[in-house]
């Protein structure tokens, strides 16, 4: 069996995922619309496709790293696409965060053309991508599972097979709740350190290892505090994956009052213009109502 990779998508997360394998030596080919990314994969040593069906032609598994159901299907079930080019058998690994009930309908497809479908979503960003730290939730036939997880060990320190396909995805907008509050926890808990007199840089030492303590704590209030708003993520795809727990809470009738409250901050931060910001521009939200824009 051939040991190539392909990769569909090479944005912020799919090009620091298809770096990473490529300079941990697998082979890779790349497929992405912006020949710039591709450029830049190649540059490092990946091999360029044409298209996403002549990169899933030969290879072991196909990596997808997409940012909606509906770009995911076009890439592989769409006018040369994926399963144009894939053998029977090929395992497609979606590291896209998508919804669960998507995901449970694109793995259905997939089956009924013989091919195998493990989601994979991430927690971690294109950081951790890079040093290959990425924490992994996936869904599907164990046996695809542990196939999957063999080839992502490259990006990954923590894998974990949570049930059939889709049990990724639910875990992710489990994981994107957690994130959310949190962020939002801190930024605000900044705004009062600020009003307050108190140095906010100060505050991750001050509660290193106690109960309040988390990686968003240690990252961000600094960042928070120095409005330090480079992009390792977007405001807006938070938005996106805050909507799909909404969905996935509505399904199942659980109550959800305070991911409500930060889908509506992170909403109002997109109608502001600042969707396409890091979740450091949250701080925007708290410099006063009077700022144009939030800032």
């Amino acid at each position: 069996m051939t040991d190539r990779i392909a990769l569909i998508g090479a944005g912020a997360m799919g090009g620091a995922i298809g770096a990473r394998l490529v300079r941990t030596g697998t082979p890779l080919t790349v497929f992405d619309l912006d020949a710039a990314k591709v450029a830049a994969l190649t540059a490092l040593g990946a091999t360029a496709a044409p298209s996403a069906a002549a990169a899933a032609t030969g290879v072991r598994a196909v990596i997808l790293s997409l940012n909606a159901p509906k770009i995911v299907r076009a890439a592989v079930f769409g006018p040369q696409g994926v399963a144009e080019g894939a053998a029977p058998g090929t395992l497609l690994i979606d590291m896209s965060s998508i919804d669960p009930e998507a995901t449970k309908s694109l793995a259905a497809e997939a089956a009924a053309r013989g091919l195998r479908w493990v989601d994979s979503p991430l927690s971690g960003g294109a950081p951790k991508a890079e040093v290959g730290q990425l924490t992994l939730m996936q869904g599907g036939a164990a046996a695809d599972v542990a196939e999957a997880q063999a080839i992502l060990s490259q990006v990954a320190a923590n894998q974990t097979r949570m049930g059939p396909p889709g049990a990724g995805q639910t875990t992710k907008l489990i994981n994107q709740v957690l994130c959310g509050l949190n962020f939002l926890a801190v930024a605000e808990a900044t705004a009062l350190a600020e009003a307050a007199g108190v140095d906010a840089t100060a505050i991750p030492t001050a509660l290193k290892g106690g109960r309040a303590d988390s990686a968003i704590l240690q990252e961000y209030m600094p960042r928070f505090a120095a409005r330090d708003y480079r992009r390792t993520g977007r405001i807006d795809n938070m938005v996106k994956d805050l909507n799909g727990a909404q969905d996935l809470a509505r399904l199942t009738h659980t109550p959800m009052p305070l991911t409500a409250i930060c889908a509506e901050v992170h909403r109002m931060l997109t109608a502001a213009g600042l969707g396409g910001e890091d979740q450091a521009a949250l701080m925007e939200f708290f410099n006063g109502p009077n700022k144009e824009a939030f800032r």
